[in-house]
């Protein structure tokens, strides 16, 4: 069983066991944002460490490869914050 998280007020259909990082990717989505130096944020190493995935879920920042999709959930793109860049 699946459901729909919303990204940037679209609907995007995941699979159960999905990451929000997982579902994006299968939609087309890549972009996750921009980062601090202005550099466009994505999955880079899909394990948690990059923190290049940072999105912001309702209101929380959040690394997109970790994060389980939750039918309904609603998921932004987060400028700045926390990066190496």
């Amino acid at each position: 069983m699946g459901g729909m998280i919303h990204w940037q007020g679209h609907a995007v259909p995941f699979r159960a066991g999905e990451t929000i990082a997982s579902a994006l990717a299968r939609a087309g989505i890549t972009r996750l944002g921009l980062s601090g130096a202005g550099q466009d944020r994505g999955v880079f190493c899909g394990i948690g460490q990059c923190q290049s995935c940072l999105v912001l879920l309702e209101g929380r920042t959040v690394e997109a490869c970790l994060t389980p999709c939750r039918d309904g959930m609603h998921v932004q793109q987060q400028h700045g914050g926390h990066d190496d860049g």
